[in-house]
């Protein structure tokens, strides 16, 4: 494998990578509205010379290099959050406007600024002829936004491709990361009497009883347990609601929406029950319930899961974390330091959290850009993160074939 020639083909391909990302930049492809875009990186996955291109059920493209026996992945999620309110924004978030250096819009760094790089990766490897006994996909998958990992599972279980190692290629500055929290969503609700609101007294204030649990909600996110690697389990109050007869009334229920990052040992039972005791300390009664995602992807298909996405690590001696600092080493000819982790949540929570694949990160783009205003890659991370794909299938044979 001659590095040189690597560096130089996906260098050689910068133009083709940046019109790519600025026309898929254009097609708004939030969750379970991905099929436009789906199918212009179908299209290109064909120009520049895939095995097979294949959209599945759920709406997932998958291209796939070679047959060969070790079967490998790189995943990018298509879909993007939303661009709020257009007055923050700089530049036309739908435009993809390439400036010095820089790519802006929707999705530029969450994460359509891995797909050019990914989908020109297979591209370098025909050109260069990289192949060797391994199987490659690389997966553009949907609903990452709204449910991530629920394409994954889909892939594994209904499609039945179970690689041995994953790239995820969320934005990592183009350095390698091995984790992150894994994170679940809560629901409590609590129930009160209902009378007018001239005499209170007559009913239960459903409110107040949660204000209570609200309280003690934000005393357990205190002592919640941290680690020194993934960081510190949180919990917080992200929506409240209340149904009432009018707003001359007392409300007879209430409802909180908790967002609940999860670290090493936890797990969803020990999530749910530290909320129960958070709800016994208030000394009222309330129920918790874990919701289900039941989203139709916009192929219509409704795969239903548990909002509940675990927790995964890799340790830095494992095979996928030392092919993907190898690669790095020997490509970019520099020092990797210690291997780090996400601060958000990626696809990961299922493909190493759920079915234990082992991952491993490498992405153009910063996570500071992800969901902001300010969204945009770098195109010389672009044409970087291509190499490093490129690469990759050949490094983690040679490190498979050292064990």
């Amino acid at each position: 494998m001659d590095r040189e020639q690597i560096l130089q083909n996906a260098q050689a391909h910068e133009a083709e990578m940046v019109n790519f990302l600025r026309e898929i930049i254009a097609i708004p492809s939030e969750s379970c509205q991905e099929g436009q875009v789906i199918q212009r990186i179908a299209r290109e996955m064909r120009h520049v010379g895939f095995d097979e291109v294949t959209v599945d059920p759920m709406g997932n493209v998958l291209g796939r290099i070679g047959s060969g026996k070790t079967v490998l992945a790189i995943d990018a999620h298509v879909d993007t959050v939303g661009v709020g309110n257009l007055d923050q924004w700089q530049h036309d978030p739908y435009q993809g406007k390439c400036e010095q250096g820089i790519i802006y819009g929707r999705g530029a760094a969450d994460q359509e600024g891995a797909l050019p790089a990914m989908v020109y990766a297979a591209k370098i490897i025909n050109d260069l002829n990289l192949r060797d006994d391994y199987t490659l996909y690389m997966v553009g998958s949907v609903q990452e936004e709204d449910c991530d990992g629920l394409c994954w599972q889909y892939i594994v279980q209904e499609d039945q491709i179970r690689p041995e190692c994953v790239v995820i290629t969320d934005s990592t500055d183009c350095q390698v990361l091995r984790g992150h929290r894994g994170r679940m969503e809560m629901g409590v609700t609590t129930d009160g009497v209902s009378c007018h609101g001239s005499a209170p007294e007559r009913g239960e204030n459903a409110i107040y009883k949660m204000t209570k649990i609200i309280q003690e909600i934000e005393r357990l996110h205190e002592r919640l347990r941290d680690h020194d690697f993934l960081g510190k389990g949180t919990l917080a109050v992200t929506y409240i609601d209340c149904k009432t007869p009018s707003l001359n009334a007392i409300p007879d229920q209430c409802y909180i929406h908790l967002d609940r990052r999860l670290t090493v040992g936890d797990t969803n039972d020990s999530a749910v029950a530290e909320v129960q005791e958070a709800i016994r300390r208030a000394g009222v009664e309330a129920r918790v319930t874990v919701p289900t995602y039941d989203r139709p992807s916009y192929t219509g298909l409704v795969y239903e899961t548990e909002k509940y996405f675990p927790t995964w690590i890799l340790e830095e001696d494992q095979l996928a974390v030392r092919s993907a600092v190898q690669t790095c080493e020997s490509l970019f000819d520099e020092e990797v330091g210690r291997v780090g982790r996400w601060v958000f949540s990626t696809n990961g929570v299922s493909i190493a959290g759920m079915f234990g694949i082992p991952c491993v990160g490498f992405g153009p783009g910063k996570e500071e850009h992800a969901h902001s205003v300010t969204d945009q890659v770098a195109v010389a991370q672009v044409v970087k993160a291509a190499a490093f794909y490129a690469a990759f299938p050949l490094t983690y044979l040679e490190q498979k074939r050292k064990q």
